[in-house]
Order: structure tokens, then C-alpha cells, then sequence
């Protein structure tokens, strides 16, 4: 089949992986990229034999590119974007689309008036394990969702990460860190989200960095790092949310869906696999269900393949722009609901993505994608 030749902006850590895996996929080359660092480009380009090395304008005026995967730091995230929109370019970004509501829009807006699609981060939620939650509950093995709880709890980056800083500004956090994984796997397993609400705060005013090559340095804390928030999705669920960067221990799950005939564990949204478990009203324990989907290795890429096949057949891409649209709204909605001391309703809207075939995996992933169209 036809490939989409794309262009990377950004060579950080995080574009090792979907170089890697772009291999494994028929529907895209990464045939040029880019850096501010231009040694970091060079060095991936030689890594990975990517044909050309050039800068941001030459990528974004060549005409034999035809999408942009955009793997920036996310406070470039709408600029690039918007950059490759405007040269006429479909563009497939890292989570979150942008940092604000106003930028996600005008990214939207504009790709809609070019005629052209945006793709977004994260794509955990096509892996096998979250996939294999979504047919257990559109099989009505739980019946129908009726609540849900999610938590990501951990004690902050500072212990460990070389430069943490960014994880307690503006636009960071647990939930702009972490919740994207989160709210994308239940918005993709439950449907789209109507009103939040919740409660923020800063618990730490000031951290200090015990990893290296920062140690002892101190950290103005200017973003809440406790995060609870309560979610009414459409379909008529309620979710609770817990984010935090302030939780030493926990012995809390990532995911559980309670449903009026069982419940389901989900496994770790920012995963690809399983364990998935279920138990039935009627049933005396939890029990391993059997993953009904491929992708359970480390398939960071498999959204932006999917979004290539997507422009390729003339059809409608599943991580897409509109869902990280309305994950970003949730996410911000909840910290304005705890400022304004109200619910937040939302005004964005998306589909619920669709579900992958099942039995999907590398060897079949185009001819099942392309016979499900």
C-alpha cells in the first residue's frame, strides 16, 4: 500500500521508541527530522538511517512530506503544529495537543478549514490490554457501566528524574503529566465526559532535589500536585480521580469499572498489556482474562500508524485530535472547578474511539484496519 512520508520534529528520548516502531508499521516513513539540537538530529538520523537531516522551515516547505509527527517539549506543541498545518501538512503530536484550551482550538479550527487531520498522543489505549477491556464491556460482561475509580499516586519526580523541575510550572503536574493516560483510557473504554468537578492543592510549597547532577537545589512549587476530581460522562457513569505527586504508598488499582453485572480491572493505562481481570456478580474471585488483541509490547507509534492508515483510506483516525481536545478540557476543567469552587461543563465533544478489530496485531494490522473500513 500507499506510505504517508512524514517528517519528525523534535529528537528527544521520546523519539527512540517511535522510530523504532515506525519499522513495524506499512503506513509511514520517517524520511527527515529535526532538532534545535541539530547534533541530536544528526545522531538519530545515524542511528536510524533516516535520509535527511534539515532544519524546521526546510521540513515544513518540503513538498514530499506529508505529515508532521511533532515530538517537542509540549510548550511547543501548538506552535508546531499550527506551523505544519499552515504548510498544508497533516500533524500527529505527543500528549497533550497543546497547553491551553484556546491553543487546542485554534489547532482544530485550522486543520478543519485546510481540510487536513490531527492526530494525537497518548495511543496506549489501542494496546492489547485496554483493548481487551473495551470488548469485555461492549460484550456486556459487566453490564453496564455505572462508576469508575482511577489513581496514579506517587511521591514527584525530584527523588529521581536529572532536571524536575518542569513537573511543578504551569502546564505540569500529576494531571497534565500523568492524567492524559488516564482520561484517554476512560474516555476511549466509557465514552465522552459531560461536567467535572474537584479539588486542588499544593501541598509542598517549595521541593528540594535529592537526584543529580541538581541535588539540594530548591523547587518554587507554582502548580497543584494533589488532584481529585469527580467525572459524569455522558453514557451516565460517574468516575473519580486521584493524581498526585504527594502519595509515598498506596495499595490502590490504576482502573476499575464497576458495572450493574461485575467489575473489571483495567491494567496500566500508560502500559500496552495486561493483566486484565473480571469478576461477575456472581462469581466468588477475580479472574485472568485472556487478551483478545495484539499490541501488548512497548507499540508507542501504533497511534500514528493507525492516524496514516486513517488519511490513506479516507476515514476517521481513533487517537485524534477531538479526543485530546476533550481529555485536555477534563484536565483543566477539574483544576477551574476547584478555583471557582463549581462543577465545570464541557464544551468540547468526540466520539467514543472505535474499538480495535479483535485478534489485530503487526502481521494483519493494515488488512484488518482496511477490511473493518
Amino acid at each position: 500500500m500507499n506510505k504517508l512520508k512524514a517528517g519528525l520534529v523534535g529528537c528527544g528520548n521520546i523519539s527512540d521508541i517511535y522510530i523504532k516502531n515506525s519499522a513495524c508499521f506499512n503506513t509511514f516513513d520517517i524520511v527527515a527530522c529535526t532538532d534545535l539540537n541539530i547534533d541530536s538530529a544528526q545522531q538519530k538520523a545515524a542511528q536510524y538511517n533516516i535520509p535527511k537531516v534539515c532544519g524546521k522551515d526546510a521540513i515544513m516547505k518540503d513538498e514530499s512530506i506529508d505529515l508532521i509527527l511533532n515530538l517537542t517539549p509540549p510548550s511547543s506543541h501548538a506552535e508546531v503544529a499550527l506551523e505544519a498545518l499552515h504548510a498544508g501538512k497533516h500533524v500527529y503530536g505527543e500528549k497533550p495537543l497543546a497547553i491551553s484550551r484556546e491553543e487546542a482550538g485554534i489547532i482544530l479550527d485550522t486543520a478543519k478549514s485546510k481540510g487536513l487531520m490531527v492526530g494525537n498522543a497518548p495511543d496506549t489505549f489501542l494496546g492489547g490490554g485496554l483493548q481487551t477491556c473495551r470488548k469485555l464491556i461492549d460484550d456486556g460482561m459487566i453490564g453496564k457501566p455505572v462508576s469508575a475509580t482511577a489513581f496514579m499516586m506517587i511521591p514527584g519526580h525530584e527523588n529521581w528524574h536529572p532536571s524536575p523541575e518542569f513537573y511543578y510550572q504551569k502546564g505540569g503536574g500529576p494531571m497534565f503529566d500523568m492524567g492524559p493516560y488516564y482520561l484517554t483510557a476512560l474516555v476511549a473504554l466509557m465514552g465522552p465526559v459531560e461536567r467535572v468537578t474537584g479539588s486542588t492543592k499544593i501541598t509542598y510549597p517549595v521541593r528540594t532535589i535529592s537526584s543529580k547532577p541538581k541535588f539540594g537545589q530548591k523547587i518554587k512549587v507554582a502548580t497543584p500536585t494533589q488532584i481529585n476530581g469527580v467525572l459524569d460522562f455522558k453514557n451516565g457513569a460517574v468516575a473519580s480521580i486521584i493524581t498526585s505527586f504527594d502519595t509515598w504508598h498506596h495499595r490502590l488499582p490504576h482502573i476499575e469499572i464497576y458495572g450493574t453485572e461485575g467489575s473489571l480491572s483495567v491494567p496500566d493505562p500508560n502500559e500496552f498489556s495486561g493483566p486484565v481481570y473480571m469478576r461477575r456478580f456472581d462469581e466468588k474471585q477475580w479472574t485472568e482474562q485472556p487478551l483478545s488483541h495484539g499490541f501488548t509490547s512497548n507499540k508507542r507509534g501504533i497511534g500514528i500508524a493507525e492516524f496514516a492508515h486513517a488519511i490513506l483510506n479516507g476515514r476517521h483516525p481513533r487517537a485524534d485530535g477531538e479526543l485530546a481536545f476533550h481529555v485536555l478540557e477534563i484536565m483543566q476543567g477539574i483544576h477551574e472547578a476547584s478555583d471557582q469552587q463549581r462543577h465545570y461543563e464541557m464544551s468540547t465533544v468526540c466520539e467514543q474511539p472505535e474499538a480495535f478489530p479483535g485478534g489485530i496485531d503487526e502481521k494483519n494490522f493494515e488488512q484488518l484496519l482496511t477490511a473493518a473500513n
